[in-house]
């Protein structure tokens, strides 16, 4: 019976044991013009058996490879970072850490308003030294972010510190100036 079997019922006529004669093919040699036993192939470095090398017991090994050869599912650790993906993730991140790096990237901008905005930067720079001993304490992530948030966070307040003193150094020596006016009759 050939596979798969034909729809309908019908039967090979080889299978019930009836011999029958082969048909007729029109690729029959002709006298003088035999055909070739073996096919040519254009490369000369081919194998005659189409599948040699690619015969395993498993159907997805590699060719020419034996079993066991290539690498096993789980033989390397899967690369991390994707969690919820079958991934393992890293440890939890610290949320005190995260809040003390933004806090000080806000005092850090509030520096472009004279100065005076980088004093949110001394709660950022407090924030970041309690998530690290957080982080420490418990075994969480986030030492990055909190670091992070104490050095912005005390860069920012100096420079607060600084942008205040200049402004009022400015202020009390342009008070200490006489003043030419319009009006005065210096003679």
């Amino acid at each position: 019976m050939t596979y798969p079997p034909p729809s309908g019922g019908w039967q090979d006529p080889l299978a019930a044991g009836q011999q029958s004669s082969p048909p007729a093919d029109p690729m029959t040699p002709m006298a003088g013009n035999p055909i070739p036993t073996q096919p040519t192939s254009a490369d000369p470095y081919a194998s005659p058996d189409p599948y040699a090398g690619m015969k395993s017991a498993d159907p997805y090994a590699a060719a020419g490879y034996p079993p066991g050869a290539y690498p096993q599912p789980g033989a390397y650790p899967p690369p991390g970072g994707y969690p919820g993906y079958g991934y393992p993730s890293g440890p939890k991140q610290n949320g005190l850490a995260i809040a003390a790096m933004i806090v000080s990237i806000i005092g850090a901008l509030g520096l472009c308003g004279y100065g005076l905005g980088g004093y949110i930067g001394v709660v950022g720079a407090i924030l970041g030294h309690v998530s690290r001993k957080q982080i420490r304490e418990r075994g969480e992530g986030g030492e990055g972010f909190a670091t992070a948030g104490i050095i912005v966070g005390w860069i920012s307040t100096v420079l607060a510190v600084l942008a205040t003193a200049a402004i009022v150094i400015l202020i009390v020596w342009a008070a200490n100036q006489e003043s030419s006016g319009y009006g005065s009759t210096t003679y």
